[in-house]
């Protein structure tokens, strides 16, 4: 599996560990940025980047992890393009039920709150990349639903 990963420097430091964690569970990551610490840059042009990568990509399940300080400027941003599934996650249990319900592409991740919790970081991280979808007829009929009202 291919994880694309950015940040703003809301959660910049956040994005480094995760991209490690990742790294060092075997996962391929692409960081589409912020490469350093800037304190002017803006969250949605990294949501473009990680959500039109996943798109764009030829792996076979691609995903984006996205952080900024309350995990939904990213969420919004990325949510604006069609067949992307943006989620903003601050526990486990939650982040099962996004990818098994919703088939959700993108993990938005909260800095403000999980920056002070490592381990529960790794653990909603590891929840929702493991975690997959059921394919169950309603999930499938309510995500095309949303495709065909919203385009």
């Amino acid at each position: 599996m291919k994880v694309f990963i950015g940040a703003d420097h809301g959660g910049f430091y956040l994005k480094e560990k995760i991209e490690a964690h990742l790294l060092k569970a075997g996962y391929e990551v692409e960081d589409v940025g912020d490469k350093v610490l800037d304190p002017n840059d803006d969250y949605p042009q990294f949501a473009f980047a990680a959500a039109t990568k996943v798109l764009g990509s030829e792996d076979k399940d691609p995903r984006a992890i996205l952080i900024c300080k309350g995990g939904q400027g990213v969420a919004i941003a990325a949510n604006r393009i069609r067949g992307i599934r943006a989620v903003v996650i601050a526990d486990v249990e939650e982040a099962k039920m996004s990818r098994n319900d919703n088939d959700s592409n993108v993990l938005c991740l909260p800095a403000r709150i999980l920056e002070k919790d490592e381990p529960l970081t790794f653990d909603i991280i590891n929840a929702w990349i493991k975690t997959p979808f059921s394919n169950a007829e309603r999930h499938v009929r309510r995500l095309r639903e949303i495709e065909e009202i919203y385009g």
